[in-house]
This record gives C-alpha cells, structure tokens and sequence, in this order.
C-alpha cells in the first residue's frame, strides 16, 4: 500500500514540475486577439480547421469542429517541401547535387532531346516542360498511370515550352521527375524511401505518400498527414536540420531548401494560393517565399489545395500551421497574412 502511495506521489510531483515548467512559456504570450482573428476568419476557413503555433515548444493550438492535430488528410501541395528535404538528403550524402542533369539517370529524356534540365530545375518548377495547368486534366491523366517511372518518361515526350531554368510553371512535373531520379539512384519506391528516410527519423507515424487505389505515387502532391505530423517536419527546418538530437537534414542543405530560386519576373504561371494583395511570391526548392530580410527568405510557406498552410518565420523563430478541410482559394494568403501578423505582434524579429 506505502509503494502504490509513494508512486502516486511521485506521478503528481513529476506531474506538478512539468506543469510549472510550461507555465512561464504559455505565459509570456497573449494569444486573446489571435484567438479573436481565428473566429474572425473562420468563415473563410470553415468549421473543421486545426492551427497549431511552435516556438521552442508548442505555445498555441486551437481545433474546430471535426477537425484535430491527429487528424489525416490530404495535404496536396504541402508534399513538395517534403520531397525537397528528401533530395537534399541524397545531396547531403554525395549521390547527386543540385546541379546535376537528369539524364545521368533518366536516359529517356535524353533520347527527346532535354539534355539540361537539372535537379535544381526539377525542385524549382523550372524545367521549361509543356504543362497545361489545369487540374482536373492533370488529375485525369494521372489515373492511367500504373508506376512513378511510367508517369515521368510520358514528360519526356512531352513539348518544351521554354529554355530550362528560363521560367518557373507551378506544377508537379518537376517534383516528380526528382522523386523518379531517387527511386533509381535507391532502387526503391518513392513511397517506403520517404518513409524510411525522411519521415520515421522525426517519427511523423501518420504520413505517407503511399496510394489505396495502387496509382502511381505522387512525390509532388500525393501526401497525407496531420497538422501534428508535418509541425515536426517544420520544427527540423527550424532548428537548421535537427530533429530530437538527430541531424536528419544537414543545416547547409537546409539553408539550400530556403534559397530563392524563382523571382517574381520569372514567374509565368502561379496558382492564386501564392498570390497576396496582387503580389506573387518568390519560390525556394519546394516552399513560397511570403516575407524577406535583406534579400533572403525570412516567411517561407507551402501551401497546399487541399487547405493546408504550413509556413515558418525563420526571423522570429516559430513555427505555424492551419488544416482546414475547405480548399484553397484566392482570399487564403490573405487570411494566413492577417493570422501572422497578429502572432508577429507577440513574437518579436532577431532579424535587422
């Protein structure tokens, strides 16, 4: 009886410490006019929606309706940065660099005459490949494929719309080529590499990119997850490439991950998801630039149709992210613009 007493006393004052321990975190911060710009704004979001706020540790969350921080759902675009990080990983272990040309692994597009599209190129919607930009098309024509490898030798038949690395086409031809690039440098599937190398080392259990309908998988916009889940991705990029001790990015191909690629002048088609105040911004490898500090990224986000909004402010150092069960439509950078500004009042810039 005296041992299940002593336990008992032990849980409580372990129970007791880690609450007096986060007290002073959740205290120093005033969330009562987000709290009042998230109802504000949740007609335009919708009922089911989760926003989650990291800094150091998770300092605010909020849930709605159907909607939790463990809840699945389609994160669309949301996948690119995730297939990015894991190009930069095979960078990070020398088995090819940004700027090697995709024909040292994908002969077909070699044999069509794309000799000088690069990695970089793949990551940065510059290929100068022909795509048509609308969606239902592309959603059609990605049913008749039965594999990765048979979706990506059917781009290199297609026309060239302009010279590689000349102009940037938001799509998913570029990030679907690099993700068939690491499935012949690894001879595995996009789907189990991911998972083994990106997404178990930050214990993101609840994502994967792996299809229930056995068509082809979708490095650039085929990923499920929660707002739990890819906070830890975003934590990493955060915390220049470690996750829980371990350096699963290194912090230089981080760096690399959050360098402009794309400005605005080259930019020929972009989806109204990345568009504020009649501004289009800036692309990465794989994220939107929202925000810059001395003329290198600062806010960087990537959005996905599907309503998700993951976004980190490298200036303040914190972490953001919205799952709405709405899709994306042109007044969400807006939204996600009148939500930051709100935090950034509380959360103060290191940067000049």
């Amino acid at each position: 009886m005296s041992y299940k007493v002593s336990a008992t006393c032990l849980k409580s004052s372990v129970l007791a410490v880690s609450l007096l321990f986060l007290q002073p975190v959740f205290a120093q911060y005033n969330f009562q006019s987000l709290d009042q710009e998230w109802q504000a704004k949740q007609k335009l979001l919708g009922k089911d929606a989760v926003i989650m706020l990291w800094k150091d540790t998770l300092i605010y969350k909020k849930e709605t309706g159907d909607f939790n921080a463990k809840t699945v759902a389609p994160v669309a675009s949301a996948s690119k940065w995730l297939t990015a990080a894991l190009v930069m990983q095979f960078v990070d272990e020398g088995k090819l660099s940004l700027d090697d040309k995709i024909t040292r692994w994908l002969p077909e597009f070699e044999k069509y005459g794309k000799n000088y599209i690069t990695i970089r190129g793949c990551l940065s919607h510059m290929t100068g490949i022909e795509d048509e930009g609308k969606l239902l098309k592309k959603l059609f024509q990605r049913k008749k494929f039965a594999s990765l490898e048979e979706e990506v030798n059917s781009f290199a038949a297609r026309e060239i719309r302009a010279n590689p690395g000349t102009d940037f086409w938001y799509g998913n031809i570029g990030l679907n080529i690099a993700g068939r690039v690491l499935e012949v440098i690894s001879k595995k599937k996009f789907d189990v590499l991911i998972k083994q190398k990106l997404l178990n080392p930050m214990t993101m259990r609840k994502t994967s990119f792996t299809t229930l309908d056995a068509s082809a998988v979708n490095p650039s916009g085929g990923a499920s997850s929660t707002a739990e889940d890819y906070m830890k991705f975003l934590v990493m990029l955060l915390n220049k490439g470690k996750y829980d001790g371990k350096q699963v990015v290194s912090e230089e191909s981080v760096n690399q991950l959050m360098e402009i690629q794309a400005t605005s002048d080259k930019i020929k088609y972009a989806p109204k998801a990345a568009q504020a105040a009649n501004y289009t911004f800036n692309y990465t490898l794989g994220s939107w630039v929202m925000q810059y500090s001395n003329g290198k990224a600062a806010t960087l986000a990537s959005p996905g149709l599907s309503g998700i909004w993951p976004m980190i402010d490298v200036c303040r150092g914190y972490a953001y992210i919205v799952f709405v069960k709405n899709l994306l439509d042109e007044e969400m950078p807006d939204v996600h613009i009148a939500l930051k500004k709100v935090i950034d009042e509380q959360i103060p810039s290191t940067c000049n």
